[in-house]
């Protein structure tokens, strides 16, 4: 009965602990899902799509590509294609979170299932304090973003019909977002090399392979550069 009661209080720790990190994701996710609730209903479905397509799915980019696809003639294996190249990032969020999801239990399968950007950007960032379980935190983070997504793409989608305004320019929110995110990493490491790799690869990315298709060899250069010089970068970093 003790242990029972002890690892309700860790858990309810890890959520408390969890939820003050998701709150400007709440922000951004309600604005957008809200927005595809409305385009889904704009569209001619009903809110049970935005829901269970929020549920299932929980990609923001690809959720919104499926309406397309929805109203567009039978093409399953260019819906697989298009799908795969939207989302293809996660296969490198998926490799550099090998090591944190180790020991999470069962835990593991949803937290695979429920990697957003903004979740790993955060179970990737941020070190729970002592005595929290980095499982539990993590899954929270994951479950709070989901929650987000999922009631913003149902609000939407049940008040479509009753709101009519422009939503250009929306998108920019999660932009801002990523934006804050990294001036804070950027402050609080005292080096900076990760941090260069990355600018460096995208722009050099941007440059060569254009605005529509250079996140994908932007990521495989971050990969093959951070796997290059990663003694380097560890000893740089004791160092600090």
């Amino acid at each position: 009965m003790k242990n029972n009661l002890s690892s309700g209080r860790q858990i309810m720790q890890a959520a408390r602990c969890a939820f003050p990190h998701t709150i400007p994701i709440f922000a951004g996710f309600w604005f957008l899902g809200i927005t595809y609730g409305i385009y889904m209903n704009v569209s001619g479905f009903s809110f049970v799509y935005p829901l269970l397509m929020s549920l299932t799915i929980f990609g923001g980019s690809l959720e919104f590509v499926a309406v397309e696809m929805l109203l567009s003639s039978f093409a399953p294996l260019q819906t697989l294609v298009m799908a795969l190249m939207i989302q293809a990032r996660h296969l490198f969020y998926g490799i550099a979170m090998l090591d944190r999801f180790k020991g999470t239990g069962w835990k593991k399968i949803y937290l695979i299932f429920g990697m957003c950007d903004e979740s790993f950007s955060i179970n990737c960032s941020v070190q729970p304090p002592e005595g929290i379980d980095p499982g539990w935190f993590m899954f929270f983070v994951t479950l709070f973003n989901q929650i987000y997504w999922v009631t913003g793409a149902a609000l939407g989608g049940l008040l479509g019909s009753l709101i009519s305004f422009d939503t250009e320019g929306l998108e920019f929110v999660m932009t801002a977002m990523f934006v804050v995110i990294f001036l804070e990493q950027w402050l609080k490491e005292r080096k900076h090399d990760t941090a260069l790799i990355g600018i460096v690869a995208s722009t050099v990315c941007l440059l060569l392979f254009g605005a529509d298709t250079f996140l994908l060899p932007t990521m495989a250069c971050i990969l093959f550069l951070l796997t290059v010089f990663r003694k380097p970068i560890e000893k740089a970093g004791e160092r600090a």
